[in-house]
């Protein structure tokens, strides 16, 4: 993921928050917050034959802590019109090989358990469910009413 991706990263994830089901976000930051919140070495996007964006991840450290230098927040995102062709799963391979590569052992995300289908795409890449935050946030675009997240996370077998 480059600068250049910025616009079809943001219109992706603008989709996905559009759902109601992707995130307690309501609308993309722009590129210079997006582009600063993420680590530049995890970041990667899948592209069609023209080379157009069809999805992307990334990744956020989830402390400054050292004892948490290998463990990392992700986010996973598809095109609309391009779900269900295998592409999240590409994007977390991609992901999972670059973290292990750098030596990072946990690769955890939040989820709305309503959201099943990220859930099942988890669960294949190898992500275990850990617990279910109840309640953990109020979510504005469905009326502030408060949400679960289901926390998962991938321990590398590799990393020790």
């Amino acid at each position: 993921m480059v600068a250049a991706d910025a616009e079809a990263v943001l219109r992706i994830y603008q989709a996905g928050l559009d759902t109601g089901q992707a995130s307690f976000e309501t609308s993309a930051p722009s590129w210079p917050a997006f582009d600063a919140g993420k680590l530049p070495e995890h970041r990667h996007v899948a592209v069609d034959e023209r080379d157009v964006v069809l999805g992307w991840v990334a990744v956020s450290p989830v402390s400054s802590r050292c004892v948490y230098a290998g463990v990392v927040e992700h986010s996973v995102y598809v095109d609309p019109n391009a779900q269900g062709r295998g592409i999240g799963r590409a994007l977390l391979d991609a992901l999972i090989a670059s973290t292990e590569e750098a030596g990072i052992w946990t690769i955890q995300s939040g989820i709305f358990p309503e959201n099943t289908a990220s859930l099942a795409l988890h669960r294949r890449a190898g992500f275990r469910v850990v617990g279910v935050r109840e309640r953990v946030g109020r979510h504005a675009a469905q009326g502030n009413r408060w949400r679960d997240v289901v926390l998962v996370e991938r321990r590398s077998p590799i990393v020790h």
